[in-house]
């Protein structure tokens, strides 16, 4: 497991390593003064333009540019977005609290209702169940994210007005804003800091403002996962060793939960893991139309206005998501099914 573990890790090191060389040599395609551009903070340094590019060494060779942003990263200094107006690694901790805040709750429901969801459809085939299911997944992997996102917005805040977009609610932030030394935010997520705080109303507050942004991340990213273990339980449950077990009078739910679903676990599990990575990423349209400032919204907002740090930052942060995803799956494998030795 050690030596698995270390070489999954100088992977990781490489991909990474791809992902930086690749990076840098599209900002490359970007002239010396628009790079500079990323580094100005107030109106008086766009006037010095000539003395960022040097400061910055943006006129040398690109190994030697290259060399001194890896550098510069490797030392916690990944520059400054104009978006945000403060550092980057200050404007990560200010956003990156609402995407987990978010994922935190849609993730384990996209896995375990995906799960199940695909479990019993494959169980009961061409039942009714196994008909409802199936239009569900077809509908939520068709239907648009934006489009499935305003109707919500349109029937349960416009109409209902049950659950707004946002964070908070503006008394909630008001008095967070006005009471610093009440509300300590240890976190960033507010469901998280309103316990610690004490403080139910808050969290409570903030969850009424996370449920129609999580059922739109869930009910988009589960379909594909239910298809997968669906066609997955159907295949194991026609196999050899389901039909000998059945044939020596063994019940139904034990060869379905204990045999045939921990089977077909090993390509939902791939799958799975992969949702996962992309549902940090795929955030962008949910937190656009929800108004809800993180990684998403930032990253749509630092494209737009060409603020290259963060776009090289986001990019080597979702890079790293990935890889590290990789490996959990691949660990997870092993816990699955121990014929499969890690090596």
């Amino acid at each position: 497991m050690a030596t698995f573990i270390v070489r999954r890790l100088l992977l990781m090191g490489l991909v990474l390593f791809g992902v930086s060389v690749l990076m840098f040599c599209i900002l490359l395609t970007f002239s010396p003064e628009r790079r500079a551009a990323a580094f100005v903070t107030s109106p008086q340094q766009a006037r010095d333009i000539p003395k960022i590019i040097i400061q910055y060494g943006l006129d040398q060779p690109v190994y030697i540019q290259y060399y001194r942003w890896v550098k510069e990263i490797s030392a916690g200094n990944f520059g400054y977005s104009t978006v945000a107006v403060s550092p980057v690694s200050e404007a990560f901790m200010r956003y990156l609290p609402i995407t987990i805040e978010m994922n935190l709750f849609s993730t384990p429901l996209i896995i375990i209702i995906g799960i199940w969801l695909g479990t019993q459809a494959g169980i009961h085939k061409d039942k009714a169940i196994d008909q409802v299911t199936r239009i569900f997944a077809i509908i939520g992997w068709s239907l648009p994210t934006f489009l499935f996102a305003l109707l919500l917005l349109m029937i349960f805040y416009g109409l209902f007005k049950l659950f707004p977009p946002g964070v908070l609610s503006n008394s909630v932030e008001m008095f967070i804003m006005n009471n610093p030394e009440q509300f300590i935010r240890y976190t960033g997520m507010y469901v998280v800091d309103g316990i610690l705080n004490g403080r139910l109303d808050i969290s409570l507050d903030a969850l009424r403002h996370l449920v129609l942004p999580v059922v739109t991340q869930v009910t988009v990213v589960i379909a594909i996962l239910v298809r997968v273990m669906r066609s997955s339980m159907i295949e194991e449950m026609s196999k050899d060793y389901i039909i000998t077990a059945r044939a020596k009078g063994a019940d139904r739910k034990t060869t379905c939960f204990k045999h045939a679903r921990k089977n077909a676990l090993l390509p939902a599990v791939t799958v799975a893991g992969w949702l996962v990575a992309l549902s940090i990423e795929g955030s962008v349209t949910v937190e656009v139309i929800f108004n809800r400032p993180g990684m998403g919204q930032w990253l749509v907002q630092s494209a737009t206005q060409l603020d290259i740090p963060v776009i090289l930052s986001v990019c080597m942060f979702l890079g790293l998501i990935y890889v590290t995803t990789n490996l959990i799956i691949d660990v997870l494998y092993a816990y699955i099914d121990p014929r499969i030795q890690l090596s």
